[in-house]
């Protein structure tokens, strides 16, 4: 298989975006970084092919979308829903979230995290 994550061709387009991340993805960052939640590790602003997702754990396949007004047009949904099937394709769950939701219930976002570290511990 290809080598899929974090490829060198999307670096630079990484790098602006995690310098100039959303208010919301900022203040979420925040929760995830230096394995805060449950020890577990998140990259943000992590490329999978040719997609770059807002926060991805490896150990779960799970990946956290921040959306904002953007994605509320049709042509943007449409390609969220293209990115989506393909990383589910890969075994990778995406949640999304409203940003208003990080602001408003950040620690339902890290309880849903944990409910998911849970359910994948009970599998080994």
């Amino acid at each position: 298989m290809a080598y899929i994550h974090n490829r060198k061709a999307l670096k630079t387009q990484r790098k602006h975006l995690r310098n100039h991340a959303t208010s919301a993805e900022a203040v979420f960052w925040k929760y995830l970084k230096n394995k805060q939640i449950g020890g577990l590790k998140f990259r943000r602003q992590h490329s999978i092919g040719s997609y770059i997702v807002d926060f991805y754990c490896p150990a779960l396949k799970l990946v956290l979308e921040l959306d904002g007004e953007p994605h509320a047009t049709p042509q943007r949904e449409a390609y969220d829903v293209k990115r989506e099937n393909y990383l589910k394709n890969l075994g990778i769950v995406v949640i999304r979230f409203e940003n208003r939701y990080v602001f408003e219930y950040p620690m339902d976002i890290v309880e849903m995290i944990l409910k998911i570290k849970e359910g994948m511990d009970s599998l080994y």
